[in-house]
């Protein structure tokens, strides 16, 4: 599958496979994904004109707001970053600036440039470990200079021998078979005080003096003795690093973040300031002022170099509960256009999440036992049981959407989970069925406090 050309509706059916119900949701977010490779593929002298729907997601705890932005970035195999709105702080108090969420998302991307330039340089890197393994293991014989007077047949052999040693040797390596041997190599470590540098100097700028020393400051090179899987680990990093062209890769991670990157600012409502111009609501409003040029559209020095922000895709998510959208100050309202509610989860949506999505816990919970040697198996019956008492639970106490399900699938698992593999011993199979939860469930329903159920 092309992840660069998927359509709106194949997008929404690879959401499908994770997350159940919120279809206008998903949809959003499709056509924002979509948009990204339409707009890489419209005429030059329009790219830069055309900006992304940034998306405002309202929903209750739970709903799959995260979820969807997760998965959607996995799914773009894009930048993506995660913030919580509440965590920074105006311009001049102490706490995050808006503009390190930035940072971070070009530190993802640099992550994933190079994670994927080493895959392209590993095998190279592979057999140049192994030289090094084998130089350590059985140092190779130079060849006579020439075959002239003088020439020496012994030592012919004596290469040929050490070749066919080494060759034998190289396929013991790749096996395994010599993995626990210790072998004594170089290992290059870089000399560095720039800590104490650090009094006074701003984030950014400490970056770029770090980064700066370190080029400058000399390497030396210490003998370790370890194992040679250890050292295939150990070397396989330094020769991947020595063939890859951070230079390029920089570049590339700055240019990936900036057109692909994704954006998810959680718990927007809880900077909405509720109309007084005192206290706490000057601060929010403060952070809200502060991120608005960032979603406009604006120029961020990180280490790599200046990222444009006019290209990359927000999400704002919230469940607003005590403020309102319209709480916000106007022009950040218009930066984000498309507004989605997300819907409470119903007790039908709690069972399809229990059977559908690849990482259903039940599945999870099927995989847990199964590393015990134990089969875990959920009847039909069983798994609406579950769902019901979720939903009942979240109506009648506080409304924490799929979360719900951890607290009430560990209450339902945890005497097996103790009890395995001393008092239930593998090979062993549990069927939970419908009695089976109604007997260790129904005492959350029945028990009114249940403030120590609460996730």
């Amino acid at each position: 599958m092309n992840r660069e050309h998927l359509t709106p509706q194949q997008i929404v059916t690879e959401l499908d496979k994770y997350i159940i119900g919120q279809k206008e949701a998903k949809k959003n977010v499709a056509i924002a994904l979509r948009n990204r490779w339409r707009r890489m593929n419209s005429p030059a002298e329009i790219q830069n004109e055309i900006i992304p729907n940034n998306i405002l997601m309202i929903g209750s705890t739970g709903v799959g707001k995260t979820e969807i932005a997760r998965r959607l970035a996995k799914l773009a195999d894009a930048p993506f970053v995660k913030v919580e709105a509440s965590k920074f702080t105006e311009v001049g108090y102490v706490g995050r600036d808006v503009e390190s969420m930035v940072r971070d998302l070009v530190e993802q991307a640099v992550g994933m440039v190079k994670q994927q330039k080493q895959e392209e340089v590993k095998q190279k890197a592979i057999e140049a470990v192994e030289e090094i393994i084998l130089d350590a293991l059985i140092p190779p014989v130079r060849k006579p200079i020439s075959e002239g007077v003088g020439f020496n047949l012994e030592k012919n052999d004596e290469v040929e021998l050490n070749e066919r040693t080494r060759e034998r040797f190289r396929e013991k390596i790749r096996n395994g078979e010599l993995d626990h041997r210790k072998i004594e190599i170089d290992i290059k470590q870089t000399i560095s005080n720039v800590g104490v540098l650090g009094s006074g100097i701003d984030e950014v700028s400490m970056m770029n003096l770090q980064e700066m020393l370190s080029n400058f400051m000399p390497t030396k090179t210490k003998k370790r003795k370890v194992t040679i899987a250890e050292a295939k680990k150990i070397l396989l990093e330094e020769e991947t690093s020595k063939m890859i062209d951070m230079d390029e890769v920089k570049e590339e991670a700055i240019r990936r973040a900036e057109n692909a990157g994704i954006i998810f600012i959680d718990e927007i409502d809880k900077i909405a300031s509720s109309g007084s111009k005192q206290g706490p609501d000057v601060s929010r409003e403060g952070v809200q002022r502060d991120l608005l040029p960032i979603v406009e559209g604006s120029s961020v020095n990180t280490k790599y170099g200046v990222v444009k922000t006019d290209h990359i895709l927000f999400i704002a998510a919230g469940a607003f509960h005590v403020s309102k959208p319209s709480d916000l100050i106007p022009e950040l309202q218009g930066r984000f256009p498309i507004r989605v509610e997300l819907q409470a989860l119903t007790k039908d949506d709690f069972y399809h999440i229990l059977k559908e999505p690849r990482n259903a816990l039940t599945k999870q919970y099927e995989a847990l036992l199964m590393a015990e040697g134990v089969e875990l198996d959920f009847e039909d019956e069983a798994l609406e049981k579950i769902a019901e008492i979720a939903f009942q639970i979240n109506s009648e106490v506080e409304n924490i959407g799929a979360r719900r399900l951890q607290t009430v699938m560990s209450a339902l698992l945890n005497d097996f989970l103790f009890e395995i593999p001393d008092t239930i011993q593998p090979p062993a199979k549990i069927i939970v069925t419908a009695s089976m939860v109604s007997e260790k469930l129904n005492h959350l329903v029945k028990n009114k406090d249940l403030s120590h159920y609460i996730l």
